[in-house]
């Protein structure tokens, strides 16, 4: 590819040129992308096709790819249980001018509309039909085995990267080891989730996380909508009683404390009173 950026530099796929990019995903799945529903992302773009299917393009720098490769999308397909879009094919390529790598994967369209953004200012109308699609999902995932390591915000999740952020946050005499590890999506967001049919989708990142990240992070996103956070934290709670994901729950708030906080954030006062009662928690054993 041919994009004008500086070698190593990240880009942002929202404002740089990408014609030359669909082109060659387009020949190369040999598919027509149709160019007016086209969205593009910080990382991402996408797009549907002729053929009634969807189209993710990523571009990742090469120190953002770890050991176990770069294919979440398709190793997610052969997990049990789970409500997500069919995967069908995929094209991977090196950038020709920076250390980066393109990924190109097609799978079946959304059953529905995305929910909104990651992090929601307003509650959506969700069924309880949906709340237990969402359970299901995330419980099946959880139950199931895999060698891969999540990767959230393509950091390669470690007990030594939950530790240093949270003690870079908070002080006090508690615990931050994680127990239990299981399967996650480990980008749990309200842009990941389609309603009114559930759907979950985006598993770059998915592996082998602390119990409870996802629950974790998807209350994280609610908390500007009160109504909507507590509604998580209700379904979620066999996660946020569980000892590490009251660590995990520390692990958010420190995502949204931490020294990128922004002082208009409605999220930062809830994470804080949440943040002080999960320490004592901790500290109480």
């Amino acid at each position: 590819m041919t994009l004008s950026v500086s070698t190593g530099q990240a880009v942002d796929l929202r404002v740089q040129p990408v014609d030359e990019v669909l082109d060659r995903v387009g020949r190369s799945l040999q598919v027509r992308l149709l160019p007016e529903t086209v969205v593009r992302k910080r990382r991402s773009v996408g797009a549907r096709t002729v053929r009634d299917t969807w189209v993710r393009i990523e571009r990742r720098l090469l120190d953002k790819i770890p050991d176990q490769g770069w294919n979440g999308t398709e190793s997610a397909a052969r997990l049990e249980g789970i409500s997500q879009p069919e995967w069908h094919g995929c094209v991977v390529w090196r950038d020709t001018n920076d250390p980066a790598m393109w990924r190109a994967d097609e799978t079946a369209p959304l059953p529905a509309a995305p929910i909104g953004s990651a992090i929601l200012s307003e509650a959506p109308e969700l069924s309880d039909d949906w709340w237990e699609a969402l359970n299901s999902s995330l419980d099946a995932l959880a139950a199931q085995d895999t060698r891969r390591v999540a990767t959230p915000d393509t950091e390669t999740i470690t007990q030594t990267l939950v530790t240093e952020c949270i003690r870079s946050v908070f002080s006090g005499d508690f615990d931050t080891t994680i127990k239990q590890w299981v399967p996650a999506h480990a980008d749990l967001n309200w842009a990941n989730m389609t309603a009114p049919t559930f759907s979950l989708f985006d598993w770059e990142d998915w592996g082998s996380a602390p119990l409870g990240l996802d629950s974790a992070s998807l209350w994280a996103s609610s908390l500007a909508v009160p109504a909507l956070a507590d509604r998580v934290l209700h379904e979620r709670r066999s996660d946020f009683e569980s000892r590490d994901g009251k660590v995990m729950t520390l692990f958010a708030c420190s995502k949204i404390l931490g020294p990128y906080a922004h002082p208009e954030d409605p999220r930062l006062e809830p994470a804080r009173r949440m943040a002080a009662q999960v320490i004592k928690e901790l500290q109480a054993g």
